[in-house]
């Protein structure tokens, strides 16, 4: 539920983010976008926490944090505005499937996540959707490429992001989100300036930070908790239905028009994300000793004493330790079946 809530939101943020970039330009945009999901996240965090809390992250976590945020929150929204200024709605909502695709891999190649024939499958009908909106029209020059490939380096971008967030997923998400939001937005933002651009009226200000708190923001809080639970590449598959969502709200928002070329695509991209969310893990695995914190209830993965006096709360949040243990289920790679096969 946690993906499938953030792939709304962001799916239905590319044609508003679309309207905003013909007032501003992309690079403060992109800003913009960033600032309104971090001011807003920590804003609800501190009222959540009645005031400034430490993040809990550990030493290590942190170079993670900060990769994500230069690729995801930096690189990814620039790549991605620069590409609407020459791309339609719809066709760069369907194009945004990409991002699943690239996640999946790098998860599969890079970080060694399990990758099913089905997953596998699906990432090939994917790419060939996102081939076909791509391939330019008779007698139309190579620059009709470009604008599709500044969105598939977003998708790149946001790939890497997906995959170096998964390393810090079980932290407190509003402030992962947040953090990534406020550094982003700010550098962003301050690039922008310094080459120029001018900051638009305050109603387009407002509306641009609206966007990217509900796009952005609360739209990455529900990837992290969706990371924390089904894996890099499951998330991502399960995210990849936003580019659909966003180009129902294109259609209608934008009146744009669509051609066969757009249905193919749009039936090969269906096809991809249903074999991703069809695919079905389980075999025999091994849980080694591990000692982490994160939300959690007393499941079969979660059978510990408390070094505290507990009430019975569920769910709760504290360091614990995980025994070793051997069984067979289905499961995803979640924070806790990381293992290989």
């Amino acid at each position: 539920m946690s993906a499938l809530l953030a792939a709304a939101l962001f799916g239905a943020s590319t044609p508003f983010a679309k309207l905003l970039a013909g007032e501003v330009s992309p690079v403060l945009l992109a800003g913009l976008l960033y600032l309104g999901s971090g001011v807003g996240l920590m804003l609800v965090r501190a009222i959540r926490d009645r005031g400034w809390t430490p993040s809990g992250l550990v030493r290590a976590e942190w170079p993670w944090l900060l990769g994500a945020i230069l690729f995801g929150g930096v690189l990814g929204p620039i790549a991605l505005l620069f590409g609407l200024t020459t791309t339609s709605g719809s066709t760069a909502s369907l194009l945004l499937n990409l991002e699943a695709v690239l996640t999946a891999l790098v998860a599969w190649l890079v970080f060694r996540e399990n990758a099913g024939r089905r997953v596998v499958a699906g990432m090939l009908a994917i790419v060939a959707g996102g081939v076909v909106l791509a391939w330019p029209e008779g007698g139309e020059s190579a620059t009709g490429w470009v604008g599709p490939l500044a969105i598939a380096l977003a998708c790149l971008c946001w790939a890497i992001d997906n995959n170096l967030t998964r390393k810090v997923s079980g932290s407190d998400a509003l402030f992962v989100a947040g953090s990534k939001g406020m550094v982003a937005g700010a550098v962003n933002s301050a690039f922008a300036l310094a080459l120029g651009a001018t900051m638009p009226g305050t109603a387009i200000v407002v509306a641009t930070m609206t966007v990217g708190l509900l796009g952005y923001g609360i739209s990455l809080v529900m990837f992290v908790l969706a990371l924390r639970g089904l894996g890099t590449a499951r998330t991502g598959a399960y995210f990849s239905t936003a580019p659909f969502i966003g180009t129902v709200v294109a259609l209608v928002l934008l009146d744009e028009s669509t051609d066969p070329a757009f249905w193919l695509a749009a039936s090969l991209m269906a096809l991809g994300v249903w074999l991703h969310l069809t695919e079905r893990h389980e075999h025999r695995h091994v849980h080694a000793p591990l000692q982490h914190r994160h939300p959690h209830v007393h499941d079969d993965h979660h059978q510990h004493p408390h070094p505290f006096e507990w009430d019975g709360t569920e769910p709760h949040d504290h360091w614990h330790e995980h025994l070793a243990v051997v069984h067979k289920h289905p499961h995803f790679p979640d924070i806790h079946h990381r293992h290989t096969h």
